[in-house]
């Protein structure tokens, strides 16, 4: 498959211009934590497509006689990104050639705090391929349809593994399963065999930690290498997908709490269980899981509570409870909340192209 991704220009001038895209981050319910090798995963995992927390991203092209950047963030020249975004372009020239013949300034925002446990390189990653890709698209008119999605999500992953799957409406996938048609380790793929509750269900991220993590998620993936539960784990994502797999399909609300909850504490337990270890999560994480267990029970709701590699909660419910999980947080768990802050989110339609 790589293959054909390949795209060799050889042209001396190049088109010059702005490209700008935004691109939503995601939230995985069965989570990917672990690498068999550069990029591609040890376990598959599957994600909703979040709506309001999204990057925006404006890509600014010059020819050039070398490849060189610069990175921008809400105005402001962040040299601190750019090794990663390096890193980004060495891993696509050899499929993207064009860029080493250009000179880029890179304007990107969020619309959520940086590096707190909501996948900023998720969607900062997809928005630059996905600019990329538009940059190929000027350039090669047999650049169209569904290979410009795939070709994103195969550049995305490049940058960051959960990115590739940032790229598709309401849920997408990543990573080879028996049981999901078109799955893939080096593309993320959309996933569309769910019962309509799903399609709409709510994401309040409750912001209890807004800092950066000690722990970036790049180290967290490496120390699964030597981890002694590490084998067990991946078959326990396979497991968890299967298992997800009729929930969404069925709607079975009960059953969706259960696996996408074992996922968030699992992940985490990987975590303190590493070497050296760790710990993300604080004592208001806890907290906030305790009052919602407790509410859910007394109410007979489907709030479900996840998490990413974070101390942030992702709060999820149907959207005809939402009236009811809103005022719980405002009565209950914005105390747990810095500075008494949440984002509400809900399941996105994907990517939107904004200039080209």
């Amino acid at each position: 498959m790589m293959e054909k991704f390949v795209y060799i220009e050889n042209s001396v001038n190049l088109p010059e211009g702005t490209v700008s895209w935004e691109s939503p981050s995601n939230i995985a319910l069965v989570k990917y934590w672990g690498k068999k090798m550069e990029q591609i995963p040890a376990n598959p995992s599957i994600s909703f497509t979040l709506n309001n927390c999204k990057t925006t991203t404006t890509l600014s092209y010059s020819n050039s006689n070398k490849l060189s950047f610069e990175v921008y963030v809400d105005g402001k020249r962040e040299e601190g990104f750019e090794p990663k975004i390096k890193t980004f372009f060495e891993r696509i020239s050899q499929y993207s050639s064009f860029i080493n013949k250009y000179k880029f300034r890179i304007d990107t925002s969020n619309s959520f705090p940086h590096s707190s446990g909501i996948a900023s390189s998720a969607s900062g990653l997809s928005a630059l391929a996905l600019c990329i890709c538009s940059i190929e698209q000027n350039i090669n008119s047999e650049f169209e349809g569904d290979f410009f999605l795939n070709k994103a999500s195969f550049l995305a992953r490049l940058g960051s593994g959960s990115a590739c799957r940032s790229l598709f409406p309401k849920m997408a996938s990543w990573g080879k399963h028996n049981e999901l048609k078109n799955s893939s380790d080096l593309i993320g793929s959309p996933y569309d065999d769910i019962h309509p509750v799903f399609t709409t269900f709510q994401d309040t991220i409750l912001l209890v930690d807004k800092g950066q993590k000690q722990v970036s998620s790049t180290v967290g993936h490496g120390l699964m290498h030597q981890h002694p539960f590490a084998e067990t784990r991946f078959n326990q994502a396979n497991s968890s997908l299967s298992k997800l797999k009729r929930a969404l399909q069925t709607g079975d609300l009960v059953a969706f709490n259960k696996i996408v909850e074992t996922e968030a504490l699992t992940l985490h337990a990987m975590m303190m269980s590493s070497d050296p270890y760790f710990l993300l999560v604080r004592p208001n994480t806890i907290a906030i899981i305790e009052k919602v267990w407790e509410f859910r029970e007394e109410h007979q709701l489907h709030l479900t509570i996840t998490l990413d590699a974070g101390a942030n909660v992702h709060l999820l419910y149907p959207e005809a409870e939402k009236q009811a999980a809103v005022d719980f947080i405002k009565s209950e768990l914005v105390v747990f909340c810095e500075n008494g802050a949440y984002i509400c989110d809900n399941v996105g339609l994907g990517p939107k192209q904004l200039s080209l």
